[in-house]
């Protein structure tokens, strides 16, 4: 494949790692400054992406783009690029429902361009065989192409739209939904002040699992705040297929909670983050609804 011109929307943790890929195959990526943090740009310059400036432009020069935003954004983000007339092939590789995948897919199509949807399972792919990028549609295999060279591995699903959201949607479900299930059960704990006991009875036998558990609780904090967004989509995934979205509705209340964590300069005590959660629950009481 010659050397083509791809953007990536935008170069978070997880977006500066697919951009790595994509340069390592020999393709030039662009991203956006405008309206981008210093965080965001430092993380840029030291990849060596070039700035297209504004989306306009960059729509304009690149011949492939790929969104790793957070999944909230992903619709809105796919119906800017194609406000301004970008026809080429458009990655969506966010965490979002099978169903909101299909919308936008149909929206880049009737546009003139060519859709693939993908689930990225793994934390940022700077190590061979620890994340994968899932494939589905028709245009599975030329997307994949942009990749070859990995640290990022592809795989394809399927030709069918949705397929890749569906499969990142179910696996997320168990692993990031039971890490929320965990920080509730345990500022429960805390709250009811059996704790100490909940995790000796963890500890029976040598199980390392209560220090496990605090471990998770800890170590999601900083992202916690992006987790949300992807739990609602979780819930309309299981909505849709017919089953109850209340659990990862509530998963997504409980990493809400957390989202204060997002920019802290060291990982927090697993006290601090229980102390947190059982806070957010006493405002709520105090402040019900209407």
């Amino acid at each position: 494949m010659d050397r083509q011109n791809v953007g990536i929307l935008h170069p978070g943790e997880m977006g500066l790692s697919v951009a790595a890929t994509i340069q390592n195959t020999g393709h030039t990526v662009y991203w956006v400054s405008e309206g981008r943090s210093p965080k965001t740009r430092e993380r840029a310059e030291k990849l060596n992406l070039v700035d297209a400036h504004a989306l306009a432009h960059l729509c304009e020069v690149c011949s492939v783009i790929v969104s790793v935003c957070p999944p909230e954004a992903a619709e809105g983000l796919a119906n800017d690029v194609l406000s301004d007339g970008f026809t080429g092939l458009y990655l969506d590789a966010n965490a979002i429902s099978p169903q909101r995948a299909i919308r936008i897919g149909q929206a880049v199509t009737d546009a003139g361009g060519t859709f693939v949807d993908g689930g990225i399972i793994g934390g940022p792919a700077w190590t061979p065989g620890s994340t994968w990028l899932y494939l589905s549609g028709k245009a599975a295999d030329r997307a994949a192409a942009y990749f070859a060279a990995g640290p990022l591995e592809t795989r394809m699903v399927s030709d069918t739209i949705g397929k890749a959201s569906a499969l990142k949607m179910c696996f997320a479900a168990y692993t990031k939904g039971t890490t929320a299930l965990l920080s509730a059960v345990l500022a429960t704990a805390a709250s009811l002040d059996v704790r100490t006991e909940l995790e000796q009875q963890w500890s029976q036998n040598g199980s390392n699992f209560a220090a496990e558990a605090s471990q998770r609780v800890r170590q999601v904090t900083a992202k916690a705040w992006r987790f949300a967004g992807e739990m609602e989509e979780i819930a309309a995934t299981f909505r849709e297929a017919g089953l109850p979205d209340g659990f990862h509705l509530a998963a997504a209340d409980i990493y809400r909670r957390m989202a204060g964590f997002k920019d802290a300069l060291a990982t927090p005590a697993v006290d601090e983050v229980l102390q947190v959660l059982i806070r957010s629950t006493l405002e709520d009481t105090a402040h019900p609804t209407s």
